[in-house]
Formats: structure tokens, sequence, C-alpha cells
């Protein structure tokens, strides 16, 4: 028999053992689906997250009082740093790797109200003009934060989308005016929407001049003194490499800050690898918990398809005892047992790999998460089913081989 009319032997044997043929595929199922949706989710994340950090501007470089993202905050340590200062952005921007910075000072609010609209979870940052270039923030309608406000401590607000949705779903925000904590500020511009960024929003902004935030807002406690502390956005020349500027800029920071050769660093620098860093430690989990239960999974079918093919050598002890005494070699029983297991194997592979695309694709409509199965996760997952087949397939089929035809016959 050839290779075609092996497989078409194998495919009526799963017809007649429907059920039987399915349950034991459920393992092979499961294992490759997980590996499908899992991947599919994460590669969908990782397009959405790279497209989110270019975001935030070309090659930033952000100078703060401590790195966030890079594991428990120790606040004792913090409130030893010396806080960042406007003089020490002056001092930045005057170097010769540097085109552009932005220094900020941020605040969390609860809400915002404006006509019995409600906003809540928003951020309030002092900005200064340079902050537009710095972190690509672009002007929807209106006007950003100019000089003349910062100079003048003006009460003059800029907002995100998302306060625009929710405070002005209905009437041009221009001209509103708006109370934070008391004090009155005047919408003079709408930002272009940035969406979110690692499942935050960007558009829950509230920009006021800097001066005018110093005047007015006092930092609070723990988290809170953390982010009105002074923290300087970085923006390299064109064509110049991050590394080289935050050399600069770390030499420059350790001599105002008189630290000697032998002592670390009293302020943090990130840059968008450093949140690249962050995101591939979250996946990395991820990754590792797919792969444990992928495994699982993929054992358990590879059992169950071993334990079936030996009741099915069994079972047809007769058959192939006639086949062999009408001239079938070893060989050919090998091969037909053998396809037989990697037929179960690959089609439960395949039929994992339509569920779990399927399965992304429903967190994608759902959730509004993107998701992408590129072409090496269906030959990985179709591989791996089918390896499984071909390893816990061999033993059945080889003892299928080795039976001797005339004990065969005569089995009962």
């Amino acid at each position: 028999m050839n290779l075609v009319e092996l497989a078409k032997l194998s495919l009526e044997t799963f017809r007649t053992h429907r059920l039987r043929s399915f349950l034991t595929a459920l393992g092979i199922i499961i294992g490759v689906f997980t590996v499908i949706a899992i991947v599919s989710l994460i590669q969908g994340m990782n397009y959405e997250v790279e497209r989110q950090i270019s975001s935030l501007g070309s090659n930033t470089i952000f100078v703060q009082k401590v790195a966030f993202g890079m594991g428990r905050i120790d606040f004792e340590e913090v409130n030893r740093r010396p806080d960042l200062t406007e003089d020490d952005a002056l001092a930045i921007a005057a170097l010769p790797l540097v085109q552009g910075v932005a220094p900020a000072r941020g605040k969390v609010l609860a809400r915002l109200t404006h006509h019995g609209n409600k906003a809540t979870d928003l951020e309030l940052d002092g900005v200064t003009p340079a902050m537009s270039q710095v972190m690509n923030y672009k002007v929807e309608s209106g006007r950003f934060i100019t000089s003349d406000d910062s100079l003048r401590k003006h009460a003059v607000c800029v907002v995100g989308g998302y306060i625009v949705d929710n405070l002005f779903p209905h009437e041009n925000p221009l001209g509103k005016r708006l109370t934070i904590e008391g004090r009155s500020f005047t919408v003079v511009g709408t930002l272009v929407r940035k969406g979110s960024f690692l499942g935050q929003t960007q558009d829950n902004v509230v920009f006021i001049p800097l001066t005018t935030f110093e005047k007015y807002f006092k930092p609070g406690r723990g988290f809170g003194e953390l982010m009105y502390s002074l923290g300087i956005q970085v923006m390299p020349r064109r064509g110049v490499e991050p590394e080289r500027a935050i050399d600069q800029i770390r030499e420059l920071m350790r001599r105002r800050h008189g630290l000697g050769f032998d002592k670390p660093d009293d302020f943090g620098i990130m840059t968008q690898d450093t949140i690249r860093d962050i995101y591939r430690n979250i996946t990395r989990v991820a990754y590792i918990v797919m792969i444990a239960v992928a495994a699982i999974s993929l054992l358990v079918g590879g059992i169950g398809i071993m334990n079936i093919m030996l009741v099915a050598v069994a079972e047809r002890t007769r058959e192939i005892g006639l086949r062999k005494a009408l001239g079938a070699t070893n060989r050919a029983i090998l091969w037909q047992f053998l396809l037989e297991a990697v037929m179960l194997s690959a089609v439960g592979g395949a039929v994992g790999i339509v569920i779990g695309i399927g399965l992304a694709k429903l967190v994608e409509v759902v959730v509004h998460l993107k998701a992408a199965a590129p072409f090496w996760t269906v030959l990985l997952g179709f591989g791996f089913s089918a390896g499984v087949g071909i390893f816990f397939g061999i033993f059945p089929a080889s003892r299928a081989a080795r039976l001797n035809p005339i004990q065969a016959l005569r089995y009962e």
C-alpha cells in the first residue's frame, strides 16, 4: 500500500471510532490551542506596545529622582536623594548632544466635574512649552502652553481627549473653565489622542504651566510626593544615539550632585529601551506559563495516543496477521500504525490551531487587544502535534510490526 492508501485507511479508522479519536486528540487540541492563543495575543501586544512606546517620543530620555518600573520603590532611600531642579534641566539643555528638554511635575487627580459630567483618574502635569515637541503631544484644537503662560503664571490648561469626551461631550471645550482643587483654569487647547500605553490611557492628562503648578499645588506623600518631584524629559539631537546622550547626562548629573567615582547614581535615567525591557520581563512569565501548560497537555495527549494505539493493535491483531499472510512487510505495518498516530495527532493540532486563532480573535473583539498569529506560530503548533504523534506512536507501531502472523491469525 502506498502512502495515500494508508492515509485513507487511517481516516476510515477515525470515522469508525469518532468519539474515541476525538477524546484521544483532546490533549493535543488543548496544548496546541493554548500555545497558539497565548502566542497570538502576546505578538499582538508586542506590536501594540511598540507602537505605544514610539508614541512617547523619538528616543526620549527620562531623567527622574528614581527610575520607575525597576522593582519595589524604597521611599526611605528616595527621600535621601536630592530633588532634580530646573537648573539641572537648563544644564542638560546646554549639552551638545541634546536638542530639547522638558521639565515637568505631576499630580494625580481623583476626578473633575463640569456641568454634571465627570472624569476620574486624571493626571495633572505642570509643563513647559517644550513638552509638546519632546513628548510628541500634538494640538488638535486651540494652542499649547506658551512661554508667556509660564512667565506670567497664567491659569490656563490643555486637556487630553479622554477629558474632552467625558466633560465636554456635546460642546467645544475651548474657553470653558475647569475648577481644579479650588482653582479655576481656562481651557485653551485640546490634544490629539495618543491611545493607551500598557493598558493605561495617555489621554487623561491636564497640562498647565509649570510655574502655575508650583504656585498652586504642593506635593503629597509617598507616591504622590515622588510624582510631584521634577522629572526631566530629554530629546537627543537628530542622529545621536541615546546611549551617547545618556553618558553625557549621567556625567553632568554626577558632577552637579558631587558624587565620587565609587558612589552609585542618586537619580534615575530611563529610555524607551528600559520600558521595552520591563515589558519583556512581564511577557517572559506568560511564555513560561504557556510552555508549562502546553507541555503538560501535549504529554497527556501523547500518552493518550500511545494508549489508544496499543488498544488498536490488540483489537486488530487478526487483521495484522491477515495482512502479513497476504504479503505485507513489517515495514508496511509499522508505517500503517505510525501514520495513524501521526494523523490523529496532526488533526488534533489542526483543530487546536483553528480554536486558538478563533479564541485570540474573540479576545481581540471583546477587549480590543490586537491579536496577531504569525505563520511561524501555525507551523510551530502543527509541528509539535506531529512530533508528539511520531514520538508516542513509534512503540505501538513497532509492536504491531513485530507480531508473528501465525499467532496473530489465531488471536481471539
